[in-house]
């Protein structure tokens, strides 16, 4: 039996959808991508990165509030998110593949 990923501390409902929209269905398969991983295929699938969003996250993982996060731990925090949204952005930068590259030599993709 799985759970939703709103039973997750600082997760909600909207949660929700933005994980299933990345193939994300359960509370028990984000535990076990883990924040980062889990995170990475948000971006992947669309969502926009979030500071906020990221470190709540990470703490809801730790059953922590989401403000919990301060000092130094949220620095290094920062820093994680700060690699993770630029490797997003490389990612959108690669070579379109699939329906994406058959759209663009024809002429109607996004790369024109």
């Amino acid at each position: 039996m799985s759970s939703p990923v709103s039973t997750i501390r600082n997760l909600g409902p909207a949660s929700d959808a933005s994980f299933a929209r990345a193939g994300i269905t359960s509370a028990e398969q984000l535990r076990d991508l883990g924040a980062d991983a889990a995170y990475s295929k948000l971006l992947a699938h669309g969502s926009q990165p979030h500071f906020i969003g990221y470190y709540a996250l990470v703490m809801g993982l730790q059953g922590r509030p989401w403000n919990d996060c301060k000092g130094e731990e949220k620095k290094a925090l920062r820093k994680r998110f700060d690699a993770l949204k630029a490797a997003a952005l490389n990612d959108k930068d690669a070579a379109p593949t699939g329906i994406e590259r058959i759209l663009d030599a024809i002429g109607t993709g996004t790369r024109r």
